[in-house]
């Protein structure tokens, strides 16, 4: 782990729709999708609704106001007992900020998170290739090997 300006992490909320958007564009670079995470960047509002929304959890690690880090999460309420899931849905750290343990104090943050919410279990998905992250997530938690399928919906009728 190289040395460098701390970092903070912020837990995002409803007037913090900037700092989404600055994840957003880490995302997109991080991830090698630009378009994806920038080509049709949600409104203000919408953000600051998704922020607002108490199954929603977005992390920004911080440093000098810039976001460097961040994770986006979503709480799951099961129905089979009174108690609820968090499926880890994105994280990245800026390529300049890796190897300084940004990752693993946003999935720390999580972890505090989920234990305040009464939430058993983070679950998170990585695929096959992504060395760096599997090898994040196997140092923190017990692998399942799962299918994963994507259904296509039908495009709605205005």
């Amino acid at each position: 782990m190289t040395t460098s300006a701390p970092f903070s992490i912020r837990t995002l909320g409803t007037g913090d729709a900037t700092l989404l958007e600055g994840m957003l564009t880490m995302f997109g670079e991080a991830f090698g999708e630009p378009e994806t995470y920038s080509g049709a960047r949600p409104r203000p509002a919408y953000l600051g609704r998704l922020l607002g929304d108490p199954h929603f959890i977005a992390l920004a690690a911080l440093e000098a106001g810039t976001v460097v880090g961040g994770l986006a999460a979503y709480e799951l309420p099961k129905f089979e007992r009174e108690r609820s899931e968090i499926y880890l849905y994105d994280l990245a750290v800026a390529e300049a900020h890796r190897r300084r343990g940004i990752a693993t104090a946003l999935i720390e943050a999580l972890r505090r998170i989920a234990t305040a919410r009464g939430a058993w279990v983070i679950f998170v998905q990585a695929d096959p290739g992504d060395d760096p992250a599997i090898a994040l997530y196997a140092g923190l938690g017990t692998r399942e090997d799962v299918l994963h399928f994507d259904i296509a919906v039908p495009p709605g009728q205005a």
